[in-house]
């Protein structure tokens, strides 16, 4: 007889470890105890020696489907006397706090009872077991039991009561658990009033749809606004009231028939929309046009993933974030209710709170796996795993798409979406962050880390958080961190690799707005050896909103006239040309730029594309949109005294002569993405690169980041790309704790 106790780390919480456990050590005729702690799952085993030896093996073999256990810590005990095993209470511990689980989306079971009439949870909004529902968004704090959580103030009835406590059963000390006799409810709010209850407001909220109202819906992590995505004229309704001219929308489908009578979606993207993160999948449209994604040739997908939205959806929605366009996502009723008062038609409302707000998660598909876009719900706040452990560390990302992320030892936490820094409600949401992921992993940060920009909001909070704090602040290098985040993403341990981080703002150390550098990284070091030559940018943020003033800029840097019969010209009035010119000229407000995503908007002006934007990346999703397969690169130089410099003024030439020639804007489209993939080859081979990383938010163009791909893997040229956190400044946070921990 021996007695063992084991101390498991991991996703562990939430997921159903702990019932597992115990059926573990029932099969195997063994006594004990499990239970959560701060730290994770703590068990202590008891019988003979070669079925504990048994069940330790199998409890890392075959864990709950949403388990992840990432280390266990034996240790013998003597024996004592008892008779069976028991879950015990869970323990307050010292130390670092466990990986908390994300939101999962409803189980197939749940399902089935969610619509069948025989249940006693038939349509109920809020059913859920051990194996789904909401996990992140409802926990306040570690151990994750129910008083810890958002559902603290629902007793449970003797029915649910039986079910928790019952081993066979799959509700087993599932925390969320409830029914309509004791759990949370719904009801539909219009004019101020209430209007409907339970399963009759479901109902009424459908007709509402379909009859062309803007409907508010509490989801998981926070509101939507949705509106019937077939109906053109409650989409347009839904973008004036919001703001958002061109911007795309995602649409909520009732099933995979329903998206792929939208798209084109193959086995690997039906695989993502069905899994349990359900995130946004960004696939390729059927129709040409539209008023969900106006100039884009993808729209992004999702399937229901809460028993709510299963009763909603009976059609194609129209789902995007509640909140209006610099603000975060509301979260609860009060605040959604004046801070979308003039956006919805009616509200669709329930009381079970949402602790931490949690926007949709969206990926696109690529080489056969997941390719974030935005990290979010069903993934955050799950680990990153890093080389080695290093200094505890909050970093904060950068100005736009900002997340945070902890380190604590071998492990990163990042948070969910916060969004783009730029009100005083985003910093808000900021210190809510902050404050609940310190809190649950158990860190006292010892390093705070934010970007070099000397004018970003989120570093002047990062400032002020470390002088409460009384830590170093640790300013990094936009580039170098998506560098860093990069090879943590990927865990490369293999040596040297030369990193291209395309985007399309980043502070350089030199004053320059850097976005279309080469990296050479190793151990200890990211050096910056190749660059796309600097080309005055005129106007700063109106040159960005305005791909036109991009496009001259560029022209007069490579020395080349503004016609005007080019639609950048045509696009821009005699007047700002005189502007722009005398701007370039006297090199009045202007900053030098070598941004990648500039060299996309210039081109995608040339092309008569785009010439203003209203979203971020408008301008090169728009030509990425548009390229045709197979066309021969544009010309380039390269300049090889000291780092590596790339001339565009050849590229220029050719596409203005392509323009002038009437070549239609789908080859020039493809010319240019081939020629940007060239400038990665040619640079990777001047270097003798072994392997090859892509970062950078232009790396979300899946088109050219396959052509690169392509080319490199022609050569023996290894690639590297993001796999767990985004390539645009979404997993800045990432890399900026790698570099200030100490860590690269």
């Amino acid at each position: 007889m021996v007695r063992r106790r084991l101390a498991v780390r991991g996703v562990v919480q939430g997921v159903g470890f702990r019932p597992f456990v115990y059926q573990l050590a029932v099969r195997h005729a063994l006594t004990g105890v499990v239970g959560n702690d701060t730290a994770g799952v703590f068990i202590e085993v008891q019988g003979a020696a070669d079925r504990v030896a048994a069940f330790a093996a199998e409890l890392t073999a075959r864990p709950p489907p949403l388990a992840r256990v990432d280390a266990v810590d034996a240790a013998d005990l003597p024996t004592v006397p008892e008779t069976h095993f028991v879950i015990v209470a869970s323990q307050t511990t010292a130390g670092r706090g466990s990986s908390v689980p994300a939101d999962v989306a409803t189980c197939a079971d749940c399902l089935r009872e969610l619509f069948d009439p025989a249940d006693r949870r038939f349509r109920y909004p809020f059913i859920n077991c051990t194996h789904c529902g909401p996990r992140f968004t409802i926990i306040r704090r570690l151990p994750y039991d129910r008083p810890a959580t958002t559902m603290a103030g629902f007793p449970m009835c003797a029915a649910c009561e039986r079910e928790y406590l019952d081993p066979a059963d799959r509700r087993f000390h599932a925390q969320p658990v409830a029914c309509p006799a004791c759990g949370p409810r719904v009801w539909l709010e219009a004019g101020g009033a209430s209007v409907a209850a339970g399963d009759a407001a479901v109902r009424e909220a459908g007709r509402v749809l379909a009859g062309g109202g803007l409907l508010a819906v509490k989801g998981i992590g926070g509101f939507h606004l949705a509106c019937d995505a077939g109906t053109a004229a409650a989409v347009a309704k839904l973008r004036e009231r919001k703001g958002r001219t061109d911007k795309p929308f995602a649409v909520m489908v009732p099933d995979i028939d329903a998206a792929k009578r939208i798209a084109e979606v193959g086995d690997d993207e039906a695989a993502v929309l069905t899994s349990p993160e359900r995130p946004i999948v960004m696939v390729r449209r059927r129709d040409a046009g539209g008023v969900i994604a106006p100039g884009l040739n993808t729209v992004g997908l999702m399937l229901p993933y809460s028993p709510l939205h299963h009763l909603l959806v009976d059609r194609p929605l129209v789902m995007t974030s509640g909140n209006r366009g610099d603000e975060p996502i509301a979260r609860d009723n009060a605040e959604a209710r004046w801070r979308l008062a003039d956006l919805a038609d009616a509200f669709l409302m329930h009381d079970r709170d949402i602790h931490t707000a949690c926007d949709d998660s969206v990926v696109r598909v690529f080489a056969g796996h997941e390719y974030p876009v935005r990290r979010s719900r069903g993934y955050a706040p799950l680990p990153v795993k890093l080389p080695r452990a290093g200094k505890a560390v909050l970093a904060v990302g950068g100005e736009l798409k900002a997340t945070l992320c902890v380190t604590a030892g071998d492990h990163a936490y990042l948070s969910q979406h916060v969004g783009d820094v730029e009100s005083p409600d985003t910093l808000a949401a900021l210190d809510r962050t902050a404050d609940h992921l310190l809190a649950l992993f158990g860190v006292a940060p010892e390093v705070v880390a934010c970007d070099l920009h000397p004018g970003y909001l989120s570093a002047e909070w990062a400032a002020r958080f470390a002088e409460r704090r009384g830590v170093p602040l640790v300013r990094v290098q936009h580039h170098r961190a998506h560098v860093a985040s990069l090879l943590a993403d990927a865990n490369w341990h293999g040596g040297p690799v030369l990193v291209a981080c395309f985007d399309g703002t980043g502070y350089g150390t030199d004053g320059a707005v850097w976005g279309g550098e080469f990296f050479l990284a190793d151990e200890g070091r990211i050096e910056r050896v190749a660059h796309l030559k600097y080309v005055p940018l005129p106007g700063g943020d109106a040159a960005v909103r305005k791909p036109y003033r991009v496009a001259l800029a560029h022209l007069w840097a490579a020395g080349i006239g503004w016609d005007s019969d080019l639609p950048s010209t045509t696009a821009c009035g005699d007047a700002e040309q005189r502007v722009i010119r005398r701007q370039l000229e006297r090199n009045v407000n202007c900053v030098p730029t070598s941004s990648m995503g500039r060299l996309f908007d210039a081109v995608a002006s040339l092309a008569g594309v785009c010439q203003a934007v209203s979203y971020e990346g408008q301008a090169a999703m728009e030509l990425e949109a548009v390229a045709g397969d197979g066309a021969d690169p544009y010309p380039f130089g390269v300049t090889r005294a000291g780092p590596l410099v790339l001339d565009t003024a050849p590229l220029l030439a050719a596409v203005v002569a392509d323009v002038s020639g009437r070549t239609p804007a789908p080859r020039i489209a493809a010319r240019f993405h081939a020629a940007v993939a060239e400038m990665v080859r040619v640079v990777a081979g001047s270097l003798a690169a072994p392997a090859v990383g892509l970062t950078g938010g232009v790396f979300q163009n899946v088109t050219l980041l396959q052509l690169v791909a392509d080319r490199l893997r022609a050569e023996g040229v290894a690639v590297l790309t993001h796999l767990q956190v985004p390539c645009n400044d979404g997993g800045l946070s990432l890399g900026q704790a790698v570099v200030a921990g100490g860590i690269r």
